[in-house]
């Protein structure tokens, strides 16, 4: 993980190419939430799977690699619906989200999770979220119900 910014307005930062998460819909309406490991940034609290991207690599790459690592997700059943990009100037983290053309069952694929889980997007907020998730969940939230009529 990297520093970056002033002393004061230092913030962490995963990755030096930017990082990018994989917000996941299957075809019921639900996500696919990761609750994170305790040695993790903002450990025990729940969000997305995803990790730093790789020089070079797209975000959706990034997200689909990092997905597929951490919750054994089959290849090839993601249509991307859209991206959301939060950029710092130094530092950008994109989340991707995703349609998967059927439920799959999750599987703790590294120890970067706890527990991965089907949530319905009406209790996601019911979830002690990481920080950077719950700020921008509403907005994310929102573009998913203006994208599909939910």
């Amino acid at each position: 993980m990297a520093t970056a910014g002033s002393r004061a307005g230092r913030r962490q930062v995963l990755g030096r190419f930017g990082a990018a998460g994989l917000l996941i819909l299957e075809p019921g309406g639900t996500v696919l939430m990761q609750h994170r490991a305790a040695w993790s940034h903002f450990g025990g609290t729940w969000g997305i799977p995803g990790g730093a991207r790789d020089a070079g690599e797209t975000a959706w790459a990034a997200a689909v690699r990092e997905a597929t690592e951490e919750t054994g997700m089959p290849r090839g059943i993601l249509v991307e619906r859209f991206q959301s990009v939060l950029d710092l100037g130094f530092w950008s983290y994109t989340t991707v989200v995703a349609d998967a053309e059927r439920r799959f069952e999750p599987r703790l694929a590294d120890p970067e999770s706890i527990e991965l889980r089907w949530i319905a997007l009406a209790e996601v907020d019911d979830l002690p979220l990481h920080p950077r998730f719950a700020e921008s969940w509403p907005a994310l939230r929102g573009r998913i119900r203006a994208t599909s009529g939910r």
